[in-house]
């Protein structure tokens, strides 16, 4: 079993910067991908950013691409998402994941993964 923690959010205004982290612990992580979700208020959990965890490909949604950027160190078992110019649609609770799998999948789709963290409120204000 793995367990995922997220930290970093909070409040920031429009254009401004944020921080997240993602911790895994317990079992040596050896999936294939750790992702980025966000879920806004009354919408579904959309894809964010994922990256690959042995060579380090990585994805994004449009919305995102060009101002988030996501890294990972395997020797903390920690995935980061640096979010800059943030938008207020950018408003959400922020979902780490894991999967379980080493095989390639579909990074950018909720069901790939075996893991969610207990998510981490971003707040834009305009």
């Amino acid at each position: 079993q793995v367990q995922l923690v997220e930290s970093g959010g909070g409040l920031v205004q429009a254009g401004g910067s944020l921080r997240l982290s993602c911790v895994a612990s317990g079992r040596t992580f050896s999936g294939y991908a750790m992702g980025w979700f966000r879920q806004a208020p009354g919408k579904e959990r959309d894809f964010v950013a994922a990256v690959t965890w042995s060579v380090g490909h990585t994805f994004y949604a449009d919305s995102v691409r060009g101002r988030f950027t996501i890294s990972r160190d395997n020797a903390k078992s920690t995935v980061y998402l640096q979010m800059n110019s943030l938008k207020p649609e950018d408003t959400a609770v922020y979902y780490c994941a894991a999967d379980r799998s080493p095989y390639p999948g579909q990074v950018a789709t909720a069901r790939e993964y075996d893991y969610w963290g207990q998510g981490t409120q971003v707040t834009v204000s305009s």
